[in-house]
Formats: C-alpha cells, structure tokens, sequence
C-alpha cells in the first residue's frame, strides 16, 4: 500500500498508526513534545459500554474484546454507582435504564461510598461491568506496535502547510517538510482548520471544554476500590485516582482549539453539587486540569475519506469516547484505505462517514 502521513498524536492517531503500519508506510506528525498531550492526555480513563449515542455505543462493543484481551488487557474492574436526589425520579428512572444499571437501596449504595448522604441521594443504581482503562499502556503499545512496523513518529513536529499535487500531500512542519500520499486528519480539536489548511470545508467539528479537579480521599477512607460515581444529568462524577478522588463538573462549553485549563468558577460550581451529596465537604483541590472533547454536529465519530478529495481522511470527532472507541475506529480507518471490508455495520459505516454532511 502506499504511504501514509497521520497528523495528530492522540489515541485516534498513534492507534491508527499502530493497526495502518501492517499495511504501508506510516508517518505520524505531533505538534506537541509527547504523544497523548491534549485531550488524551486528560481523559477520566473509563470504559462504559453503553455511553455515547448509539453509533458511538456500537465502536465501544467492537473495541471491548482487545480492550480487555490484548497485550495483556487494559481493563480494570470499577463499577458505576449512580445517584439521584428526590426530584430527580423521572431522570434516575431513564438513565438507569440508559446505562443497564440495577437499581439498589441507598443503604447499599453506601456500602459503596460511605461518604454519600442519605439525606440528599434518595436514588441509586449500580453496574459491576464498567472499568478503568490504563490509557497509557494502551498508548504505548499502539506505539510499540508502529515503531515495531516501521512507522515514523515525530514529536514537536506543529503542520504550518499543506498542499496537494500530483497525487501526493506536501505537508510543511516546524521540523521539516514530509511528503504522502494519503492524509490522516486524526488533529482532535484542530480539526477543522487542518482541513481548511489543505483547502477542504470544515465539518464543524467543535470543541468543547471539560475541567477536572482531583482532591485528596475523605478522611479515614481507602477509596481505591470505589466505583465510578455519577449524578444524573451529568450534574459531576468523580472516580478514585492514585489513592485521591478525581472530579469533573461535566461542563460542556464550547471553545475554540487551544491548551485548555480549567475554569475556577466552574470547578467551584461542580464541586459545590457534588458536596450536596456526600457527607465529607472538599477541603482542598490537589490538582485542576482541562480537556477539550470534540464533537461532530451529530455526536458520532467521523471516519473515511474526504467527500471533495479522497487523498484526505477524516479520523475525528472522538468527544469523550476517544479510548473506548480507538480499537474499531482505528481498525475501520485501516479497512477503508486498504479498500478491505469491514466488521462493522454498513448502519454503522454510513453513520460514520464524512459523506452524511453532504
């Protein structure tokens, strides 16, 4: 096959790099120091099956069994526990459903977490199999399995041009100038304007800030063996984090493409709902951070060749699914430029496809 340039060092990248390099020559292009440095860099590092929209839900099934089988596995057993207050019956009532919960009794819940607050959390549901994913043993071995097969990684490596001739990409970099025939766009929240870059439209590909603050475990607690927790409406989540608690206000505020950090206001505001819960008031933020996910229109991926210029393939639009999703994402990229057929759905294909916002 012919060669391939990949620009964007994430999980959607370096695993298309990995899953590509059996079959061609593979450049991969990062503008960053490291590979994983923005939005995969900063993910809550979860695997829940049945989150995302259903065509989303579909690449998470198909990336199950490497997630959990290969090289060893990267899944860890969490659990979810999700919670509601008394008003919130009706909302509990659909996204326990949603998710496969089972609803248990708060006293169970907190033989969970104890720290939950019998006075506000009047609902709960829990599922055993949702897990954490060691997001970086997964990126490393997509790395591992590129550079095994010949791929060329460059960090520090930021795109200032692009243009196409003779069937082939001049791609200009702060390290020099690379040469391909085909143009992986896996660029995350740059996406769109790489696309302008090479001349294409833009898909609309927005994205969109989350913060994160990790503070320290509740007194007297181990919650090493808590599981993912979750208020409805995504009003915040927390989950464990080296011997600390991660939590996120689950914003979404749309942005434009940038190193994004967290917005204390925010923070504040997510914090304050999620003491509203427990019974151990936040007493410092050890740490704070943000990522931005980005989102198609529609919420699905978008992966396959350009519909003005088959030279140039979209991989993007991960939001938060990029982990869950990199395994058939990447694999469906492969299938497509070698011109194989695919395990997934024709449905899911054409869910997928630039071509739908022709």
């Amino acid at each position: 096959m012919t060669d391939i340039a990949i620009i964007g060092g994430g999980i959607a990248g370096i695993s298309a790099a990995a899953r590509l390099s059996h079959h061609a020559s593979v450049t991969l292009l990062e503008g960053e120091d490291r590979l994983g440095y923005h939005a995969s860099g900063r993910s809550a590092a979860a695997f829940v099956e049945d989150y995302g929209n259903p065509v989303v839900r579909s690449l998470n099934s198909a990336s199950a069994a490497y997630l959990r089988n290969e090289n060893g596995g990267v899944l860890s057993a969490r659990g979810m526990l999700l919670v509601a207050k008394a008003g919130d019956k009706d909302l509990f009532e659909r996204e326990h459903r949603e998710f496969g919960l089972s609803a248990i009794s708060v006293n169970e819940a907190r033989h969970k977490i104890p720290i939950l607050d019998p006075e506000t959390v009047q609902y709960a549901g829990f599922r055993e199999d949702i897990y954490d994913i060691d997001t970086d043993i997964l990126l490393q071995n997509f790395r591992r399995e590129a550079l095994k097969n010949g791929a060329e990684i460059n960090t520090k490596s930021q795109v200032t041009a692009l243009s196409y001739g003779n069937k082939r990409w001049t791609i200009t970099t702060s390290i020099g100038v690379f040469s391909a025939s085909i143009l992986v766009n896996a660029a995350g929240a740059w996406a769109d304007p790489l696309a302008q870059m090479a001349g294409l439209d833009p898909l609309g590909v927005t994205p969109y800030r989350r913060s994160m603050a990790r503070i320290p475990a509740p007194a007297g607690h181990d919650v090493s063996r808590w599981p993912f927790m979750d208020e409805v409406g995504e009003a915040w989540y927390a989950k464990p984090d080296a011997g600390q608690l991660i939590v996120s206000p689950c914003e979404e505020h749309a942005t434009h493409p940038h190193d994004a950090w967290a917005d204390d206001m925010i923070l504040a505001e997510g914090l304050a709902r999620y003491e509203q819960m427990v019974t151990a008031p936040v007493a410092r933020i050890t740490a704070n951070w943000a990522g931005l996910r980005s989102f198609a229109p529609d919420r699905a991926l978008v992966i396959g060749r350009a519909t003005q210029q088959p030279a140039f393939f979209w991989l993007v639009g991960q939001g938060g699914y990029g982990f869950q999703t990199c395994v058939a994402a990447s694999q469906l990229t492969t299938d497509l430029i070698a011109g194989r057929p695919s395990e997934l759905t024709t449905q899911t294909r054409d869910a997928l496809s630039p071509d739908r916002f022709s």
